[in-house]
C-alpha cells in the first residue's frame, strides 16, 4: 500500500511538472558524525534499551528527492510511543524540523491505530538485528515490559534519517498518511486522497507539495 501511495504522489509532481528523484539514495559520510550528533544517537538508543554500542545505518533511502529536499511518507507504524520518545531528543530544539510537533503529537493520538498495523512479525518483532539491538519483544500486541523490539528499531532509525539528512545539508519533508488538505470545501487526508486521485485532486496535492519547498 505504501508503494502505490508513493507511487501516486510521483504521478502527481509528473502532472504538475516537478522535477524530481525517485527512490533517492544517500549514502553516509561517517566525516559528518561530530562529538554532539553521536550523543543524540547514543541517548535516543539508550533511552530505548538499546544494547552495548550504538548502531548507525550505513546509507539511506526516500521516496523522492526534489532539489535538496528529501521526501519521506510515512505510514501508521512511524507514530508510537517508542518514536515519541526520539522526538524529544535534544537535536530536535537544535535543528529545525516543521513537522516534528505534529509528529509527536501524532504519537500520542495514534497509537492504537499504530497497533492494528503493526502486529505483523516482520513489524512487531523486526528483523534479527532488532532483537539484538533492543531484546526480545513481548507477545504481540502486548506493550508492557519491553515492548515491541521492531517498533524501537524503526523508531531509532526514523530519528537517524531526521539526524543524517539534516547532517549532509538536505531537508527532509515528512508525509504522515494523516495531513489533511482542503478538497471540495473540506479537509481530507492525504492517505486517502492517493489512493485513486483524479486529475483536479492531483493539481492540489501538486500545490500542496509545492508549499512545501517554500516552506
Amino acid at each position: 500500500m505504501h508503494h502505490i501511495k508513493v507511487q501516486s504522489l510521483l504521478r502527481t509532481l509528473d502532472f504538475s511538472d516537478i522535477r524530481y528523484e525517485p527512490d533517492f539514495s544517500l549514502e553516509i559520510s561517517e566525516s559528518l558524525f561530530d562529538k554532539k550528533s553521536m550523543e543524540w544517537l547514543r541517548s535516543s538508543y539508550n533511552q530505548l534499551g538499546g544494547k552495548d554500542k550504538a548502531i548507525r545505518l550505513s546509507s539511506l533511502r526516500f521516496d523522492f528527492a526534489i532539489d535538496r529536499h528529501l521526501f519521506l511518507f510515512d505510514n501508521a507504524v512511524h507514530f508510537n510511543r517508542y518514536r515519541s520518545l526520539t522526538l524529544k531528543n535534544e537535536m530536535y530544539l537544535v535543528f529545525t524540523y516543521p513537522w516534528a510537533v505534529a509528529y509527536e503529537r501524532l504519537c500520542r493520538q495514534q497509537e492504537r491505530a499504530c497497533l492494528q498495523a503493526g502486529l505483523q512479525d516482520r513489524i512487531w518483532n523486526g528483523p534479527p538485528l532488532a532483537t539484538r539491538c533492543f531484546g526480545r519483544s513481548e507477545e504481540s500486541g502486548d506493550l508492557s515490559g519491553n515492548g515491541s523490539s521492531g517498533w524501537k528499531l524503526n523508531a531509532y532509525n526514523d530519528m537517524q534519517y531526521d539526524l543524517i539528512s539534516r547532517l549532509h545539508g538536505f531537508k527532509l519533508v515528512r508525509i504522515p498518511e494523516y495531513e489533511t488538505i482542503m478538497t471540495g470545501g473540506s479537509l481530507k487526508k492525504i492517505d486517502q486522497l492517493l489512493l485513486n486521485p483524479s486529475e483536479s485532486t492531483m493539481g492540489i496535492i501538486g500545490k500542496w507539495l509545492q508549499r512545501k519547498l517554500e516552506s
